[in-house]
């Protein structure tokens, strides 16, 4: 069975974006650009909320982007080779290749993909990380936390909700972001 990981950048009190809903602190350098591409060049799915599919679409829908570098192009190549899932009530359709529009979050279906997929499956998206703890389908978390206090905004993990967790690893990149990985123990 693939697992389904939570792959989020933090600042260090814990949120995703500021509370003006920007996130523009997480800049990628080299080495993040290189690490984030290789943490995801073995997943097969990415399952987003809306808001962050339409920031990653980028990656597909502006060229530009891919041709700033050999890392860029990398990073876009593996992202464009996945599967994508959306969960939203307001998109209409996708401007990606291999994604598919959901409308509701449905714990049961993400079962069945989990239990049908050969590669693992990250979900992205604070709400969605959310509904997919709450259920119970979380099997590791990868946060990317950058140095940096924002002072409140929308938190990166779940409130109301107690998980055991289990350091897998951890490594100190040069810019300052510390990338913890932890298992969710059952």
């Amino acid at each position: 069975m693939a697992k389904l990981i939570y792959v989020t950048n933090v600042s260090l009190d814990g949120y995703i974006e500021d509370e003006d809903g920007r996130f523009d602190w997480t800049p990628p350098d080299d080495e993040y650009l290189a690490f984030m591409t290789d943490l995801l060049r073995p997943v097969g799915t990415y399952l987003y909320g809306r808001r962050l599919y339409e920031s990653m679409s980028l990656w597909e829908t502006s060229p530009a982007l891919a041709e700033q570098s050999k890392l860029t192009a990398d990073f876009a190549d593996v992202w464009q080779a996945a599967d994508k899932v959306v969960y939203s009530t307001t998109l209409d359709a996708t401007s990606t290749a291999r994604t598919r529009l959901e409308t509701s979050f449905d714990p049961a279906s993400v079962r069945a993909m989990k239990a049908s997929a050969t590669s693992d499956l990250t979900v992205g998206g604070a709400h969605l990380a959310a509904q997919a703890f709450q259920a119970g389908l979380i099997d590791e978390c990868h946060l990317l936390i950058h140095p940096i206090l924002v002072g409140g905004g929308k938190p990166g993990l779940p409130s109301a909700i107690r998980v055991g967790l289990e350091l897998l690893s951890n490594r100190r990149l040069s810019n300052g972001v510390a990338s913890l990985h932890y298992r969710i123990r059952t």
